[in-house]
């Protein structure tokens, strides 16, 4: 006996309804899945949730890249078919580059030399102008440099308009649904960690969890070299998070405490997700997952624990998962302490390597408030964050 195959008739097929998907672009964003994480990096019965914003088409900033626009073109600030101009790192790009394509409009990013060829092939293929600024600012480094590109760029391009990401308060609002998934997917949440570039995953995220779960713990993720949460500027090779300046998206107010992560800190324990769950990232995962092992080891075994992964390992195959390029960098001498080094005061000393601190102020208010000054002209980087980012309530990216 043999199987057959029924085809429907010519006239069923033509009155047969498409399947139903989400087939529209900006459909494909959100709803990420949730894994959970626990041996190696906490014992077993122990572990946190990872929220895989990897699985968004480019990455977490798909998320305020698409509001941005939709809320710009709603208050006529962004006319149809105008140019969006923006700095970034890489992240962001590709969600700017996808809102252009839902909406209509042409993008030119500005980055820096430390983007990644690959990344820029593909911000390229998917029809961006990607130009990049060849030399740093003395003062704000490569943040301020590619933010001083765009205002010319502006300048150059009329109905053009930059959506300023470091500061616009819609890069918050983005996050919204996001922090409703959480919710939703696990009933409560204890502890949020999330990496801090412009403040906005990590505000947005808190502000709504926060209404939800009124004693939520917000841990922030940085890197060392980054001034976000007031240690010097230094050389960061990793992107995605930290930066040499201040976003004022970054809700200093809602974190617990911060901890800085060194780049060997974060390759270790990058390649080590990849090889016990067969999910990773770039930077910023490292980071932030380095940050929420510890927390779980620490913390009571029933405290929920929820860490932003803003990103997948793609654009960091020539860097995080390259072996010449670690070697090269010292990134692959020794795994990262059992736990962090701390400090009473953000200013305590020049961090080196994981470091803890439960003290968390805003660097320009503490500037204000001792020499009467601070211009509150802040912006950031790391599109991990916080992205990333950028990227504050609850806390621990992006990259």
């Amino acid at each position: 006996m043999h199987s057959q195959t029924h085809s429907p008739t010519h006239g069923q097929a033509a009155t047969a309804e498409p399947p139903v998907g989400r087939t529209a672009l900006s459909g494909l964003v959100g709803n990420t899945p949730l894994l959970r994480v626990s041996e190696p990096f906490a014992p077993a019965g122990r572990g946190f949730w990872a929220k895989l914003e990897g699985f968004n088409p480019g990455g977490i900033k798909d998320r305020p890249a698409l509001h941005m626009i939709e809320r710009a073109r709603a208050r006529g600030e962004l006319r149809p078919g105008g140019r969006i101009v923006e700095s970034t790192s890489g992240t962001l790009g590709l969600g700017l580059a996808l809102a252009g394509m839902v909406y209509g409009h042409p993008v030119t990013l500005v980055t820096d030399p430390g983007l990644e060829p690959s990344m820029g092939r593909l911000l390229a293929a998917y029809g961006a102008e990607v130009t990049v600024v060849s030399e740093p600012h003395p003062a704000g480094g490569w943040q301020q440099a590619r933010r001083d590109r765009v205002r010319l760029l502006l300048a150059r391009h009329p109905g053009s308009w930059c959506p300023d990401q470091y500061n616009n308060p819609d890069n918050v609002a983005a996050y919204t649904p996001l922090a409703l998934e959480l919710g939703a997917e696990l009933g409560h949440v204890d502890v949020l960690v999330c990496s801090v570039g412009t403040g906005g995953h990590s505000a947005g995220v808190s502000r709504v969890l926060r209404q939800l779960y009124p004693e939520l713990r917000m841990v922030g993720v940085d890197t060392v070299g980054s001034t976000i949460f007031g240690q010097p500027a230094g050389d960061r090779l990793m992107r995605g998070l930290g930066s040499s300046i201040h976003p004022r998206n970054v809700a200093y107010d809602r974190f617990s405490e911060v901890h800085w992560v060194a780049p060997a800190e974060a390759v270790w324990t990058c390649r080590r997700l990849a090889t016990s769950h067969y999910a990773t990232g770039g930077w910023s995962v490292g980071a932030v997952a380095l940050v929420a092992g510890w927390l779980a080891r620490a913390l009571p075994a029933d405290a929920r624990i929820v860490a932003i992964f803003p990103d997948g390992p793609q654009r960091y195959l020539g860097t995080v998962y390259d072996d010449d390029y670690c070697a090269a960098h010292g990134l692959l001498d020794a795994p990262p302490a059992a736990e962090p080094e701390t400090v009473a005061r953000p200013d305590e000393r020049e961090v080196t390597r994981w470091t803890r601190c439960t003290t968390v102020v805003d660097p320009l208010a503490t500037a204000t408030a001792t020499a009467g000054d601070g211009d509150g002209d802040g912006d950031g980087d790391g599109d991990g964050d916080g992205d990333g980012d950028e990227e504050s309530v609850a806390e621990g990216e992006g990259r």
